[in-house]
């Protein structure tokens, strides 16, 4: 298991991959219902990035691109996800919400 500061430091590498592609960005804030004064609002955030990796973990393609870019298993993030995320996981990954 990730240690808390391995979590959000791979937290913040995804954070920067899905944010550095417009296209990537757009998918994230209408899965999240956030506007980009909201976005501006919440970057720095914990809640910011665990709905960011909720929304890449929902998502096997962009987990897989994510990590392929990344260069770290897929297993990594979803660990990090784990980690960073309510205590209750268990659901839908797919259930961030603004």
């Amino acid at each position: 298991m990730l240690s808390a500061s391995a979590a959000e430091a791979l937290g913040a590498r995804v954070f920067a991959y899905v944010t550095g592609e417009p296209g990537r960005l757009l998918r994230f804030m209408e899965s999240s219902g956030l506007s980009p004064d909201a976005l501006r609002q919440a970057a720095n955030s914990p809640d910011l990035v665990a709905g960011l990796l909720d929304h890449v973990v929902a998502d096997e393609e962009l987990l897989l691109a994510c990590a392929a870019a990344l260069e770290v298993p897929p297993e990594r993030i979803t660990q990090a996800w784990r980690r960073l995320g309510p205590q209750d996981v268990g659901g839908d990954p797919g259930e961030f919400g603004a």
